[in-house]
C-alpha cells in the first residue's frame, strides 16, 4: 500500500498538469458561458455543455500519466500493479474534486437562479438536473471514463506500438460504424432513444462506469505484459 501511495504522490508532483490545467479550462469555460448568457437577449432558461470541456483534457491526461512516468516507476522497482493502482488512485482523487466542484456549482446556480442570469452552466438538462447527488456521480464517472480511455490507449501503444494502436483504433471504428448501420437498417433508432430517455442520465452513467471498469481491466492486463 505504501508503494501505491508513493505512485499517487509521484503523479501529483506536477500539480499544474493534474490540477492547474483542468481548473483553468473549467474556470475559463464558466466565464465565457456567463458572458454569453449575459448578452443573449432572451429571458428564457439558457444552458450549455461547456462544463464538460475538461473531459477532453482528462483523455490526454490518461495518456500522459502512463507515457511520462511508467518507465521511471519501473526503474525505481515499483511493480506494475502498484503503478496501476497508484495512478488510478491519484486520478480518482482529481475526479472526486471535479465532482465536488460540480455539486457546489449546481447548488449555487439553484440558489442564484442561474447566476442571476437564468443561465445554467453546471445544471445541464437531462445530464445533471436531477437529485443533488447526480451532480457528483455523473461528473466523477465521466472523468474516470475519459481517463480510462486515454490510459488504455497509452498501454496499447506501449505494448504494440503504432501498428497495434492503428489496428485497435480502426477495429473500434469499424465496430461503431457497424452498430450504427445495424440500428439504422433495422429501424431501431426510436427504441434506442427511448432506452436512453427511460434509463435517464444516472442509468447511462452506470453503463459508462462499467465501460470504464472494462477499459481499466484491459489496461491492467496489457500493462503486465508491457516492457519499459
Amino acid at each position: 500500500m505504501s508503494r501505491v501511495l508513493a505512485v499517487s504522490r509521484m503523479q501529483l508532483i506536477n500539480k499544474w498538469t493534474f490540477l492547474g490545467v483542468p481548473a483553468v479550462i473549467l474556470g475559463g469555460s464558466l466565464l465565457l458561458s456567463l458572458v454569453i448568457f449575459a448578452i443573449i437577449p432572451v429571458e428564457d432558461k439558457r444552458t450549455g455543455g461547456a462544463a464538460f470541456a475538461p473531459l477532453w483534457y482528462f483523455f490526454v491526461l490518461g495518456i500522459q500519466s502512463l507515457t511520462l512516468t511508467f518507465p521511471f516507476s519501473l526503474g525505481m522497482s515499483v511493480s506494475r500493479k502498484s503503478y496501476f493502482l497508484g495512478t488510478h488512485l491519484a486520478f480518482g482523487g482529481v475526479a472526486l474534486g471535479l465532482a465536488v466542484v460540480f455539486w457546489a456549482g449546481s447548488q449555487l446556480e439553484r440558489l442564484t437562479g442561474g447566476w442571476w442570469l437564468n443561465g445554467y452552466f453546471f445544471r445541464i438538462p437531462y445530464v445533471i438536473d436531477g437529485p443533488w447527488w447526480h451532480s457528483m456521480v455523473i461528473p466523477f464517472v465521466a472523468a474516470m471514463f475519459f481517463f480510462s480511455v486515454g490510459f488504455w490507449a497509452a498501454t496499447v501503444y506501449r505494448r504494440w506500438g503504432v501498428t497495434g494502436t492503428l489496428i485497435g483504433v480502426i477495429s473500434l471504428a469499424v465496430l461503431v460504424v457497424a452498430a450504427v448501420v445495424l440500428v439504422t437498417v433495422s429501424g431501431s433508432w426510436p427504441a434506442v432513444g427511448g432506452f436512453f430517455v427511460q434509463a435517464q442520465a444516472i442509468g447511462v452513467a452506470g453503463i459508462v462506469a462499467l465501460l470504464a471498469a472494462a477499459l481499466g481491466t484491459g489496461s491492467f492486463i496489457t500493462l503486465r505484459r508491457t516492457a519499459v
